[in-house]
């Protein structure tokens, strides 16, 4: 399966995987999820996995979303974008988006898209 390009999905509708809802520790670093986090199903990122997405505007834990890409989180200094999927295809403000993601993006360095 081919790359794919994280700009197609700009005000796309997409289904997500949720396989770290919230309230859910990280298996690794131990941080916790402070919203619902998951995967694009049949997509390859830059870092060779299924390509990563924030839900925003679902307050309880989920294993699987629809919902619309309002923005791109690129990390700079990591192969490894995030899409920034609104369940209600309401609309965040960079500075909300930066802060509902900062428990995890606070470790890169990263510009948002639109």
């Amino acid at each position: 399966m081919n790359k794919v390009n994280v700009k197609d999905y700009l005000e796309k509708e997409v289904e997500i995987k949720i396989d770290r809802p919230l309230g859910t520790r990280h298996p690794k670093h131990g941080f916790m999820y402070m919203i619902n986090y998951g995967f694009i199903p049949n997509t390859v990122s830059g870092d060779g996995e299924e390509l990563d997405a924030y839900l925003l505007g679902e307050y309880e834990p989920v294993e699987e979303s629809k919902g619309k890409v309002i923005a791109i989180i690129h990390r700079t200094n990591d192969d490894d974008d995030k899409l920034i999927v609104s369940k209600e295809g309401k609309d965040y403000s960079d500075d909300a988006i930066r802060a509902l993601t900062e428990f995890q993006e606070k470790y890169f360095d990263s510009v948002i898209i639109r």
